[in-house]
């Protein structure tokens, strides 16, 4: 198949010194589909003070335009390696080192007690001592994983 050069939205741009990553594309083509590609960029894109007033008879909006547009600015907002077309560079380094943290909510699942470390745990723990304990032997159980399969990875727990 080749390297990857455009996944979910973002541009994966692969060379010797390492890996740069941004969504250029994937911005250009939100504006497109939305019809904004000729607008000029602005601080703040509402005038401010601006009163609104409802007109009678006006065509109602159509909201699953507007849901498709927000969940496009949420995806590009939460996934954006970078600003636009600035972008990620990821250096390549010989010397690699695995580092993980881990952390838990005690029965932060209100539903069954559960408790959370970024899912919710199978297990019902009994303190916040087991709690974190479940959440570390995750977490070790994952770096483990990452080690055994990867090449030149060098991990650490902690």
């Amino acid at each position: 198949m080749g390297e990857m050069s455009y996944f979910l939205g973002m541009e994966i741009h692969q060379d010797q010194q390492g890996i740069f990553i941004c969504q250029r594309k994937y911005a250009n083509e939100i504006l497109n589909k939305f019809g904004m590609e000729n607008c000029k960029p602005v601080n703040t894109p509402l005038a401010q003070n601006e009163k609104l007033i409802k007109e009678n008879g006006a065509n109602k909006a159509d909201g699953s335009i507007y849901r498709s547009l927000v969940g496009c600015l949420l995806y590009l907002t939460t996934t954006r390696p970078d600003i636009i077309e600035l972008g990620i560079r990821f250096k390549k380094n010989e010397s690699s080192r695995l580092v993980g943290f881990t952390d838990s909510d005690w029965a932060g699942s209100h539903k069954d007690m559960k408790s959370t470390s970024g899912y919710k745990q199978g297990t019902v723990a009994q303190s916040i001592a087991e709690a974190e304990y479940i959440a570390a032997a995750a977490a070790v159980n994952q770096a483990i994983w990452l080690r055994e399969n990867s090449d030149g990875f060098e991990s650490k727990a902690r």
